[in-house]
């Protein structure tokens, strides 16, 4: 999305295949360069504003470590600490938060309110949830599937089966393996499947990916569509923007698609488990699988932080200024000096 002359990320359908790669392979290069002890200083003298509507784990702990790590600083802007659409309108916090930091991650209640953001900063805008989309868990999705890709096969050989309820990851990486051309089942209960879901406005633009990039799509409740899949994914049984159903409702509707060693046995020699997390161990996933060999989900939880440093380099970078001359700083620097000393203060 472009607003105001700058590229925010809210949606991965405003990137092409190879721009979502190169996020991907950025993000990839910016870890293998750290876990060797370096740590890239591209985040350096840059401070990043995260809006949390709702609580966080991983997007919080991981956006604050990526910009630690590369040299930048993270304010934590959570529930009732701004006065974003409260006395002060959406687009007033933009505008005032595009003078004081140079970055702005948004985790929010309803989409609107981060596209509304983004057409109101002057900053990038990163999108850190919705009840849309997930757009920082795909990249991070992506990282691990690069990372794991069955030996011989290339992304458009694989097929990754969504298991369970069709919530905003289920869309999100819908949208980010059919853009990358990969082949993707959900197999969830009728009336929980992304035609049922509040995300269902993704679907014109999963079918726009598999015309363009190859690749499939399907969404069934019968089991043998899980057959041949290389990766198996799930999440919890409810959305994290619904009042949570009790226990004896989400299994009598979902009983059937927890991911289990039986469906796992469905999948190709290798098939990877992978889970956004939290889980609700016993429910969505057993705990034979969760903490088995096969399981990525760990390996997942970690590359958040590997997709958080790709993208804030990739969307800072990507729109930087031109930097000051070797000149320029040093006469900048005489100028405060020569000030400070006029007035007795060195």
């Amino acid at each position: 999305m472009y607003a105001n002359g700058i590229r925010h990320f809210i949606d991965t359908k405003d990137l092409t295949q190879e721009e979502v790669l190169d996020i991907v392979n950025l993000s990839l290069e910016i870890k293998k360069s750290i876990n060797a002890g370096y740590y890239p200083p591209l985040m350096k003298g840059k401070t990043l504003g995260m809006i949390f509507q709702q609580s966080s784990t991983r997007t919080r702990v991981s956006f604050e470590t990526a910009m630690e790590q590369l040299g930048g600083h993270a304010q934590y802007l959570g529930p009732g600490m701004i006065q974003l659409g409260g006395h002060e309108t959406i687009g007033d916090t933009g505008k005032v938060l595009s003078k004081l930091i140079d970055v702005v991650m948004a985790r929010v209640i309803e989409h609107n309110t981060v596209v509304e953001l983004a057409k109101s900063c002057t900053i990038p805008v990163l999108n850190g949830m919705s009840d849309y989309n997930h757009p920082t868990q795909e990249i991070g999705d992506m990282c691990t599937i690069v990372e794991n890709l069955p030996k011989g096969k290339k992304l458009s050989d694989c097929k990754i089966v969504f298991v369970g309820d069709a919530t905003q990851v289920c869309a999100s990486l819908a949208m980010i393996t059919t853009k990358c051309g990969m082949n993707f089942v959900h197999y969830g209960p009728k009336g929980h499947q992304l035609q049922d879901s509040p995300s269902a406005a993704c679907l014109p633009e999963i079918e726009k990916n598999v015309n363009e990039y190859g690749g499939s799509f399907l969404t069934s409740d019968n089991r043998e569509d899980v057959k041949g899949a290389d990766f198996i994914y799930t999440d919890v049984w409810y959305g994290l923007y619904e009042s949570e159903m009790p226990k004896e409702e989400r299994v009598k509707i979902f009983g059937d698609y927890q991911v289990n060693r039986d469906l796992m046995s469905l999948g190709n020699i290798g098939c990877k488990f992978m889970h956004c997390l939290p889980a609700t161990r016993g429910e969505d996933v057993t705990d034979e699988v969760a903490d088995s060999a096969s399981s990525l989900c760990w390996e997942e939880a970690g590359n958040r932080l590997t997709a958080m440093r790709g993208l804030l380099v990739y969307y800072t970078q990507y729109q930087r200024k031109a930097q000051p001359s070797e000149l320029q700083v040093a006469a900048a620097k005489e100028r405060l000096e020569n000030f400070m000393e006029s007035r007795n203060l060195i």
